[in-house]
């Protein structure tokens, strides 16, 4: 387990690092009926503003656990914010009883899975780590 001044090194590095062409991409169930998503929609999506699809289903996003890279990466690329304003974030909104955060993969394993068996379903994941029980729904733009 890290710990918490090792998290934080990491954090500190990865906000350090210069913002580039993201190497994640956004997958959805294949049987969602989801084509595409906006860059506006991930956001909205991600930060709980509204959770419903144009297909009708309710989007349930998945996050992946607060200490892995790709999470900061999202956010950073995503909202231009650390997973610790997130966390903040997410804190206000659920003590206000507005909405609830992402459910939370510890794997990108485990967030594939959810995706394949879960039509609302959307998670971030390493573009290598595409296969076909996902389809592509946003890519970062390069």
């Amino acid at each position: 387990m890290r710990s918490l001044l090792q998290r934080l090194l990491i954090l500190l590095a990865l906000s350090a690092t210069p913002v580039m062409a993201a190497d994640w991409v956004l997958v959805a169930n294949p049987q969602s009926g989801i084509k595409a998503l906006s860059q506006d929609e991930v956001v909205n999506i991600y930060l709980g503003r509204y959770r419903h699809l144009a297909s009708g289903l309710t989007a349930e996003p998945i996050d992946q656990a607060a200490d892995t890279p790709i999470r900061a990466r999202f956010y950073r690329h995503l909202v231009n914010k650390n997973v610790a304003e997130i966390n903040a974030y997410w804190s206000r909104l659920t003590f206000s009883g507005k909405t609830k955060p992402p459910r939370v993969a510890t794997s990108s394993e485990q967030a594939l899975q959810l995706v394949a068996h879960t039509q609302g379903a959307l998670a971030y994941i390493e573009r290598s780590q595409v296969d076909a029980r996902v389809v592509v729904v946003f890519e970062w733009p390069e």
